[in-house]
């Protein structure tokens, strides 16, 4: 293909993203019609349609690409020393970088948790992302019992990376909706922070 027709094409998908957001910022997303994308965009259907098979389509891309940060977040938790203060520093600034995500991404990751059941796409998507961060989670718990830094096995690390991933996402969905206290990131922060600690590294109590 031509430079030139492939620079249009990359115009045209970005016009598409760039005008969903933008819709987004304004009102739920069952609220806005290929229309209303139509017409923010200055496309035709028939480009809009070349490109994506519905606007669910389009809030997958838009979700992938705001995700793509969030594992980068996730990452910060794995890169972090031996020590007490070493584990809670890292995973305080994973969950801090996850809530500044949530706060510059709010539309979009709104969007996905309210339609994500709506669509067999989304929900793929969506079940796939918060797997992969709970497999992250689950591995970095079976590293720190196999080191003896948790030694508590109660609850295999898969359910209980589960649960602390599902949890983090309702709590990062209620602050992108404003909701108090969970609003304040330092209080998000410093709550999940707090569960994270407990629920890992709390000693089991005979």
């Amino acid at each position: 293909m031509p430079r030139r027709l492939q620079s249009a094409d990359r115009d045209l998908r970005v016009s598409i993203l760039t005008a969903t957001r933008g819709l987004l910022d304004e009102r739920p997303f069952d609220q806005i019609a290929v229309a209303d994308i139509l017409t923010a965009a200055g496309i035709s259907r028939g480009s809009f349609y070349f490109y994506f098979e519905s606007k669910q389509d389009v809030l997958a891309e838009l979700v992938r690409q705001a995700i793509a940060e969030g594992h980068a977040a996730s990452e910060s938790w794995l890169g972090r020393g031996p020590g007490e203060d070493d584990r809670r520093a890292a995973t305080r600034r994973s969950i801090a970088d996850g809530a500044r995500l949530w706060a510059e991404q709010a539309p979009v990751l709104r969007a996905i948790v309210e339609n994500w059941r709506t669509d067999p796409k989304l929900t793929e998507l969506w079940s796939e992302l918060m797997a992969g961060f709970t497999r992250v989670t689950a591995e970095q718990i079976d590293a720190d019992r196999a080191a003896g830094v948790i030694t508590h096995r109660a609850i295999d690390s898969e359910t209980l990376g589960a649960t602390l991933t599902w949890l983090g996402e309702r709590l990062y969905y209620l602050a992108a909706l404003g909701q108090a206290p969970f609003d304040d990131q330092e209080k998000l922060t410093d709550v999940l922070t707090h569960i994270w600690m407990s629920a890992l590294y709390t000693p089991e109590q005979p």
